[in-house]
């Protein structure tokens, strides 16, 4: 217990999700937490859920998609506590029915993902530093993703706007470490969020899990935990890193799942 104590979290995109899961244990561990999200009832209902185990926590609206919004956010953060230690830069959108490949990708589509997933990185971050310069420092976790290192035959933009979060957080931790901020991401692989769940086939997550150097697929808390050590001065040497959490899914040759099961059908 508290390895984030009296320290106060901005985690946006909180009502769900990676977010909320991470916004309890930075709460278990002694932050207060303001959960910012679009959805006001649900993150109200999770800043009311950190209350009643013993946590400090309150909710504010962010619309990602507008700077105003993300501002106010960070403003309301530090009016209501007094600082702003940890932000944890996590809203982000896809669309896999207009984010396709080069040629058919819906243009319209690529500006919304870009603004919403790159550049609330960028704003979230430009409203949050000079709060933490005042506090003597901080740590932005940005959430990137494997589709930022790796490519696919769809979610072009997605990819395009992951890659960009993983660049700028390199760039932030260059202009502002002298400053004792921090700025690290964390490139989730295919996480059992709720809405995962929902619209992924239980057959496709099982091609996940076959190609993955772990038995199983990831969990919310399997992000959190990550999150939580980068807020926490346990991690006060490691900055501009993209941390992959993704069960070892894209650390082999990617024929080896099948090879391995060519060759132990040779073997009966």
């Amino acid at each position: 217990m508290g390895r984030v104590q009296n320290k106060v979290a901005l985690v946006t995109g909180g009502a769900s999700g990676i977010a909320l899961s991470t916004a309890h244990l930075l709460a278990n561990e002694g932050a207060k937490v303001v959960i910012g999200d679009f959805n006001i009832e649900g993150a109200e209902k999770v800043a009311k859920s950190i209350v009643s185990r013993g946590g400090v926590a309150t909710a504010k609206f962010l619309d990602a998609s507008n700077a105003e919004s993300i501002k106010e956010a960070v403003d309301y953060t530090v009016e209501t506590f007094g600082k702003l230690n940890v932000l944890f830069n996590n809203v982000g959108v896809t669309n896999i029915n207009k984010d396709l490949d080069v040629v058919n990708i819906d243009l319209g589509e690529w500006d919304r993902i870009m603004n919403v997933n790159a550049k609330s990185v960028l704003l979230g971050s430009r409203y949050a530093i000079p709060h933490m310069v005042e506090a003597g420092g901080g740590s932005i976790i940005n959430t990137a993703s494997m589709g930022g290192v790796a490519s696919d035959a769809i979610r072009t933009a997605y990819g395009a706007s992951k890659a960009a979060v993983v660049n700028l957080t390199k760039y932030i931790a260059t202009q502002y470490g002298k400053d004792y901020i921090r700025c690290n991401a964390v490139a989730p692989g295919l996480i059992l969020t709720p809405a995962a769940e929902s619209n992924m086939s239980e057959a496709v997550l099982d091609i996940f899990k076959k190609y993955n150097a772990l038995p199983y697929n990831g969990e919310p808390d399997d992000i959190g935990y990550t999150v939580l050590f980068l807020a926490s001065d346990e991690s006060k040497y490691i900055t501009g890193q993209t941390i992959e959490v993704e069960g070892g899914h894209y650390i082999a040759n990617p024929t080896i799942a099948d090879s391995n099961a060519f060759i132990n059908s040779q073997d009966k």
